[in-house]
Protein backbone atom coordinates (compact mmCIF):
# COMPACT_ATOMS: atom_id res chain seq x y z
CA UNK A 1 0.00 0.00 0.00
CA UNK A 2 1.35 3.48 -0.91
CA UNK A 3 1.79 5.74 1.56
CA UNK A 4 2.09 9.85 1.38
CA UNK A 5 4.09 11.63 3.07
CA UNK A 6 5.02 15.27 3.92
CA UNK A 7 8.90 15.94 4.35
CA UNK A 8 11.71 19.13 4.36
CA UNK A 9 13.98 18.73 1.65
CA UNK A 10 16.75 19.37 4.56
CA UNK A 11 15.63 15.98 5.83
CA UNK A 12 17.01 14.13 2.75
CA UNK A 13 20.37 12.96 2.69
CA UNK A 14 22.52 13.31 -0.19
CA UNK A 15 24.69 10.21 -1.20
CA UNK A 16 28.26 10.53 -0.04
CA UNK A 17 29.25 8.21 -2.92
CA UNK A 18 27.41 9.98 -5.85
CA UNK A 19 29.16 8.15 -8.95
CA UNK A 20 28.50 11.69 -11.04
CA UNK A 21 30.80 14.25 -10.24
CA UNK A 22 28.30 16.79 -11.66
CA UNK A 23 29.50 19.72 -14.15
CA UNK A 24 29.61 23.58 -13.58
CA UNK A 25 27.16 23.55 -17.13
CA UNK A 26 24.94 21.06 -15.89
CA UNK A 27 24.37 22.75 -12.75
CA UNK A 28 23.75 26.16 -14.34
CA UNK A 29 20.99 24.05 -16.41
CA UNK A 30 19.57 22.20 -13.19
CA UNK A 31 18.81 25.30 -11.42
CA UNK A 32 17.74 27.27 -14.53
CA UNK A 33 14.95 24.26 -14.68
CA UNK A 34 13.85 24.63 -11.60
CA UNK A 35 13.56 28.74 -11.70
CA UNK A 36 11.83 28.71 -14.78
CA UNK A 37 9.70 25.57 -14.84
CA UNK A 38 9.68 24.35 -11.08
CA UNK A 39 10.23 20.52 -9.65
CA UNK A 40 9.32 18.10 -12.62
CA UNK A 41 11.57 14.89 -12.31
CA UNK A 42 11.15 12.95 -8.66
CA UNK A 43 13.96 12.57 -6.49
CA UNK A 44 14.45 8.27 -5.52
CA UNK A 45 15.03 8.03 -2.07
CA UNK A 46 16.19 5.05 0.01
CA UNK A 47 14.53 3.59 3.48
CA UNK A 48 16.26 5.94 5.61
CA UNK A 49 15.59 8.98 3.46
CA UNK A 50 18.94 8.79 1.51
CA UNK A 51 19.02 10.29 -2.18
CA UNK A 52 19.87 7.23 -4.89
CA UNK A 53 19.00 9.60 -7.89
CA UNK A 54 18.38 13.08 -8.22
CA UNK A 55 20.88 14.59 -5.76
CA UNK A 56 22.35 17.27 -7.58
CA UNK A 57 18.35 18.48 -8.54
CA UNK A 58 17.67 18.36 -4.37
CA UNK A 59 20.85 20.82 -4.12
CA UNK A 60 19.65 23.31 -6.19
CA UNK A 61 16.16 22.99 -5.08
CA UNK A 62 17.63 23.75 -1.67
CA UNK A 63 19.37 26.60 -2.93
CA UNK A 64 16.78 28.30 -4.91
CA UNK A 65 14.50 28.32 -1.26
CA UNK A 66 12.58 25.75 -1.83
CA UNK A 67 11.56 23.87 1.67
CA UNK A 68 8.75 20.89 1.20
CA UNK A 69 8.98 18.08 -0.54
CA UNK A 70 6.42 14.73 -1.03
CA UNK A 71 7.45 11.41 -0.23
CA UNK A 72 5.67 8.33 -1.95
CA UNK A 73 6.45 5.29 -0.35
CA UNK A 74 6.49 1.94 -2.26
CA UNK A 75 8.05 -1.14 -3.01
CA UNK A 76 9.26 -0.53 -6.79
CA UNK A 77 6.40 -2.88 -7.79
CA UNK A 78 4.24 0.51 -9.53
CA UNK A 79 5.98 3.15 -11.21
CA UNK A 80 5.48 6.87 -9.36
CA UNK A 81 4.09 9.65 -11.84
CA UNK A 82 4.23 13.19 -10.98
CA UNK A 83 1.69 14.88 -12.55
CA UNK A 84 1.89 18.92 -13.39
CA UNK A 85 -1.67 20.39 -13.02
CA UNK A 86 -0.54 23.75 -14.32
CA UNK A 87 1.69 22.28 -17.86
CA UNK A 88 0.49 21.07 -21.14
CA UNK A 89 3.06 19.50 -23.28
CA UNK A 90 1.96 20.70 -26.25
CA UNK A 91 3.35 24.30 -25.49
CA UNK A 92 6.15 26.49 -25.36
CA UNK A 93 6.84 25.43 -21.64
CA UNK A 94 5.57 21.90 -22.03
CA UNK A 95 7.74 20.75 -24.79
CA UNK A 96 11.33 23.31 -23.11
CA UNK A 97 10.14 21.06 -20.33
CA UNK A 98 11.05 17.61 -21.81
CA UNK A 99 13.61 19.65 -23.85
CA UNK A 100 15.08 20.39 -20.54
CA UNK A 101 14.35 17.30 -18.80
CA UNK A 102 17.20 15.78 -21.30
CA UNK A 103 19.67 18.22 -21.95
CA UNK A 104 20.10 18.62 -18.02
CA UNK A 105 20.77 14.56 -17.74
CA UNK A 106 23.26 14.95 -20.92
CA UNK A 107 25.17 17.93 -19.94
CA UNK A 108 25.49 17.52 -16.14
CA UNK A 109 26.70 13.58 -16.73
CA UNK A 110 30.69 13.27 -15.13
CA UNK A 111 31.59 10.12 -14.27
CA UNK A 112 33.82 10.17 -10.90
CA UNK A 113 36.49 7.25 -11.81
CA UNK A 114 37.59 6.54 -8.65
CA UNK A 115 34.68 6.28 -6.57
CA UNK A 116 33.42 4.12 -9.56
CA UNK A 117 35.97 1.66 -8.69
CA UNK A 118 35.79 1.66 -4.86
CA UNK A 119 31.79 1.17 -5.15
CA UNK A 120 32.35 -1.62 -7.66
CA UNK A 121 35.03 -3.56 -5.25
CA UNK A 122 32.85 -2.88 -1.73
CA UNK A 123 29.42 -3.65 -3.85
CA UNK A 124 30.64 -6.77 -6.18
CA UNK A 125 29.16 -3.86 -8.98
CA UNK A 126 30.90 -4.85 -12.49
CA UNK A 127 30.56 -1.09 -14.18
CA UNK A 128 31.19 -2.84 -17.92
CA UNK A 129 27.46 -4.04 -17.08
CA UNK A 130 25.67 -0.61 -17.69
CA UNK A 131 28.13 -0.12 -20.69
CA UNK A 132 30.76 1.76 -18.40
CA UNK A 133 34.05 2.22 -19.29
CA UNK A 134 36.46 3.18 -16.35
CA UNK A 135 38.55 4.99 -18.73
CA UNK A 136 41.55 5.87 -15.88
CA UNK A 137 42.65 2.20 -16.25
CA UNK A 138 42.71 2.52 -19.97
CA UNK A 139 44.66 5.63 -19.72
CA UNK A 140 47.78 3.98 -17.42
CA UNK A 141 48.19 1.21 -19.98
CA UNK A 142 48.28 3.45 -23.03
CA UNK A 143 51.85 3.96 -23.42
CA UNK A 144 52.30 0.10 -23.02
CA UNK A 145 49.92 -1.43 -24.64
CA UNK A 146 49.07 -1.77 -28.49
CA UNK A 147 46.41 -2.13 -30.50
CA UNK A 148 44.56 -5.52 -31.28
CA UNK A 149 42.62 -4.12 -34.17
CA UNK A 150 44.06 -1.27 -36.35
CA UNK A 151 41.07 0.08 -38.54
CA UNK A 152 42.33 2.55 -40.38
CA UNK A 153 45.40 -0.04 -41.87
CA UNK A 154 42.80 -2.58 -42.99
CA UNK A 155 40.77 -0.52 -45.16
CA UNK A 156 41.53 1.61 -48.05
CA UNK A 157 40.04 3.78 -50.69
CA UNK A 158 40.66 1.04 -53.09
CA UNK A 159 38.45 -1.69 -51.20
CA UNK A 160 35.12 -2.68 -52.19
CA UNK A 161 33.03 -3.44 -48.52
CA UNK A 162 29.66 -4.30 -46.82
CA UNK A 163 28.73 -3.33 -43.85
CA UNK A 164 26.34 -5.63 -42.27
CA UNK A 165 23.80 -4.29 -39.20
CA UNK A 166 21.60 -6.41 -36.71
CA UNK A 167 18.25 -5.59 -35.84
CA UNK A 168 18.51 -7.11 -31.99
CA UNK A 169 20.32 -8.20 -29.36
CA UNK A 170 19.95 -12.13 -30.80
CA UNK A 171 21.30 -11.36 -33.79
CA UNK A 172 24.22 -9.49 -32.89
CA UNK A 173 25.00 -11.80 -30.32
CA UNK A 174 25.07 -14.56 -33.13
CA UNK A 175 27.35 -12.77 -35.40
CA UNK A 176 30.00 -12.09 -32.48
CA UNK A 177 29.83 -15.57 -32.48
CA UNK A 178 30.34 -16.74 -35.81
CA UNK A 179 33.18 -14.48 -36.52
CA UNK A 180 34.97 -14.61 -33.32
CA UNK A 181 34.47 -11.22 -32.17
CA UNK A 182 35.01 -9.31 -28.62
CA UNK A 183 36.19 -6.09 -27.34
CA UNK A 184 39.36 -5.29 -28.08
CA UNK A 185 41.57 -2.20 -27.87
CA UNK A 186 42.57 0.43 -30.79
CA UNK A 187 44.28 3.30 -31.75
CA UNK A 188 43.33 5.67 -34.30
CA UNK A 189 46.58 5.99 -36.93
CA UNK A 190 44.95 8.67 -38.86
CA UNK A 191 47.78 11.52 -39.36
CA UNK A 192 46.82 15.22 -39.77
CA UNK A 193 44.08 14.73 -36.51
CA UNK A 194 44.28 15.02 -33.09
CA UNK A 195 43.27 11.63 -32.91
CA UNK A 196 46.49 10.03 -33.60
CA UNK A 197 47.22 7.34 -31.05
CA UNK A 198 44.05 8.13 -29.23
CA UNK A 199 42.92 4.78 -27.75
CA UNK A 200 39.49 3.27 -28.06
CA UNK A 201 37.75 0.14 -27.27
CA UNK A 202 34.91 -1.52 -29.27
CA UNK A 203 33.63 -4.67 -31.09
CA UNK A 204 34.08 -3.49 -34.51
CA UNK A 205 36.11 -5.85 -37.11
CA UNK A 206 37.10 -4.88 -40.74
CA UNK A 207 37.14 -8.64 -42.48
CA UNK A 208 38.53 -9.35 -45.34
CA UNK A 209 35.65 -12.00 -47.51
CA UNK A 210 37.84 -14.66 -47.69
CA UNK A 211 38.11 -14.97 -43.96
CA UNK A 212 34.53 -14.17 -43.01
CA UNK A 213 33.50 -16.77 -46.10
CA UNK A 214 35.79 -19.47 -44.46
CA UNK A 215 34.35 -18.71 -40.91
CA UNK A 216 30.90 -18.95 -41.92
CA UNK A 217 31.38 -22.14 -43.61
CA UNK A 218 32.76 -23.30 -40.51
CA UNK A 219 29.56 -22.25 -38.45
CA UNK A 220 27.35 -24.05 -41.32
CA UNK A 221 29.50 -27.44 -40.51
CA UNK A 222 29.19 -27.12 -36.49
CA UNK A 223 25.51 -25.98 -37.20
Amino acid sequence: MEEIKKAKLKDLIQDDRNLNKGTERGQELIEKSLREFGAGRSLLLDKNNRIIAGNKTHKNAEALGMDDVIIVETDGTKLVAVKRTDVDLDTKKGREMALADNATVKVDLDWDMEMMKDVGADFGIDMNDWDVEIVEEIEKEKENAKAQVKFTEVLGEEHNYIVLYCDDEVDWLQMQSIFNVGRAREFSTKKGTENVNAQKIGVGRIMKWTDAYKRLKEHENIG
